[in-house]
């Protein structure tokens, strides 16, 4: 890498460890100590899940306003929501985030969305035109149920009683009732983490359940409940036949799913966060794009911010890299990808520990030995 060059930084929050700023700063900085001359273009980025509205607000120095809900077990919390002329940002995460418990308290088949609805109903009070709602990094599998009731649809079971709370309590579904309480007017989008359908082996329960807390047992459950609630919703609620089919459905543990049933359309996160932040301007004439997140996997092609920036890169003819905490992608997937090379944290640190006691430091280290690597054609 020669005199002059121009590197792009747009890592995503690296989960509980570091915001998507605070990664940005750490890659900069390392890289900045070891290539001085080079100058570091910093744009953090978000996908929907923890950090989207802080990654949406510093774009243009906006101010986020707090505003009560309850988090995955009905506590109160506060969260945050941002206005950009008409429209609402709001993150789900912040109400039904897998952040917000400890790992003993994590279990789906009692964590609910409900804080979500809370988050909607606010939103809804600054009169917008528009709701974005930022999805990922959920504690819940109810399909958004919680959220519906909160807003005013009842779930009831075989008895005409209120289904309590969660995931588990989804099997016992057996009537929704009332119309989808959504104001005419207001357009509702979900911007999704991933692509995933409601059910399935793809699904929201096969694929991200275990993470949040579940068992076999409960997985097994869980998946009957989310099968139950898409019956049911396409006999009682209008438009609903099919919508757990499309990709998205299944994000946040269905939370997907339940947008859909309020009139809402789902779209990549990645997608809608990196054109606000005009990453294409900021693509154009760069020399490299560094990305990054916590896990860098499978699961990250499929719509995260990485996969995003590394397609967005090689439209733009600029080679990508990632710095992740760990990797477990092999090389023939990264090729494919678009991304020439793909380091780890974890591997820079010497153990997982040693990483998450001080990511920052570590993550700097990274960057300034991979910057010290890389040459004008960006081989190292």
């Amino acid at each position: 890498m020669t005199k002059g060059c121009r590197v792009v930084i747009a890592p995503d929050s690296f989960g509980g460890s570091l915001t998507a700023p605070e990664a940005a700063r750490a890659m900069a900085a390392g890289w900045s100590s070891a290539r001085p001359d080079v100058t570091c273009d910093l744009l953090p980025l978000s996908d929907g899940g923890p950090g989207f509205v802080e990654v949406l607000s510093s774009l243009d120095g906006g101010v986020p306003s707090p505003v009560p809900v309850r988090d995955p077990l009905g506590r109160p919390v506060e969260a945050v929501l941002y206005s950009r002329g008409t429209t609402v940002f709001v993150e789900a995460a912040q109400a039904c985030g897998l952040e917000r418990l400890a790992g003993s308290e994590r279990d789906p088949l009692l964590t609910t969305t409900a804080g979500v609805g809370d988050l909607l109903e606010a939103a809804l009070a600054l009169g917008p035109s528009r709701v974005v709602v930022g999805l990922g990094g959920s504690a819940t599998n109810d399909g958004g149920a919680g959220m519906l009731a909160r807003l005013g649809l009842a779930f009831l079971d075989g008895s005409g009683r209120p289904l309590t709370t969660g995931g588990g309590a989804l099997r016992d579904l057996e009537r929704i009732v009332g119309p989808p309480p959504w104001p005419p007017g207001v357009e509702l989008v979900a911007a999704t983490d991933v692509d995933s359908p409601l059910t399935g082996p793809g699904g929201a329960t096969a694929v991200f359940a275990r993470q949040k807390g579940a068992d076999d047992a409960a997985l097994a459950t869980l998946e009957a409940g989310l099968e139950r609630l898409r019956l049911v919703a396409a006999r009682d609620l209008p438009g609903a036949s099919g919508r757990d089919e499309v990709p998205g459905a299944g994000a946040a543990g269905g939370l997907g799913f339940g947008l859909e049933l309020l009139g809402g359309s789902i779209e990549p996160g990645a997608e809608l966060v990196a054109s606000a932040a005009g990453l294409d301007v900021r693509l154009a004439g760069a020399d490299l794009v560094v990305t990054g997140e916590g896990s860098f996997d499978r699961q990250s092609l499929r719509g995260k911010v990485v996969s995003a920036v590394a397609r967005h890169a090689r439209a733009a003819g600029c080679p990508c890299i990632v710095l992740a905490g760990q990797v477990s992608l092999p090389p023939g997937e990264l090729e494919r990808a678009g991304i020439e090379g793909a380091y780890s944290l974890v591997e820079e640190a010497g153990s997982l520990e040693a990483s998450l006691a001080d990511p920052a430091r570590h993550l700097a280290s990274l960057a300034a030995r991979v910057a010290s690597a890389w040459h004008r054609d960006f081989r190292p």
